[in-house]
């Protein structure tokens, strides 16, 4: 992305990642039809024009082409604000972390529990069922 790219550079390049502009404008105005919806995309993304997205379209685009695997929109910003540049995660991912991490702390805990039996502070868990 070089440095004199405008919003609406980086809103284009994330429209064509997401499918173009039929798929998007679809998207943003279903209520229209295909070519309307697209024809008032363009018309949003032309600078020359008074139409402009709305903030929540403007991310539902993002969304779309970060679906598509295109980080543009992110990245963009993290450059004009002055952030490191950001790290795309895959929420599946997240969810297989989840699942290592409460596997090794039911590991964990099994190594605690045989601890305090080997030092007689907690029954087994056979006790305590008998206990009951």
């Amino acid at each position: 992305m070089g440095d004199q790219q405008t919003l609406t550079d980086v809103l284009i390049e994330c429209v064509k990642a997401a499918g173009g502009s039929k798929v998007v404008g679809s998207r943003l105005w279903p209520e229209r039809g295909v070519e309307q919806a697209q024809r008032r995309l363009l018309d949003c993304l032309n600078d020359d024009r008074a139409d402009r997205l709305s903030p929540e379209q403007v991310l539902l685009v993002a969304a779309m082409a970060r679906d598509a695997g295109c980080h543009a929109y992110m990245a963009y910003l993290a450059v004009r604000l002055h952030y490191q540049p950001p790290v795309p995660h895959e929420p599946r991912d997240e969810l297989a972390e989840l699942q290592r991490a409460f596997v090794a702390s039911v590991a964990q805990q099994a190594k605690i529990l045989e601890a305090f039996q080997a030092m007689g502070g907690i029954p087994p868990v056979a006790s305590l069922k008998a206990v009951a």
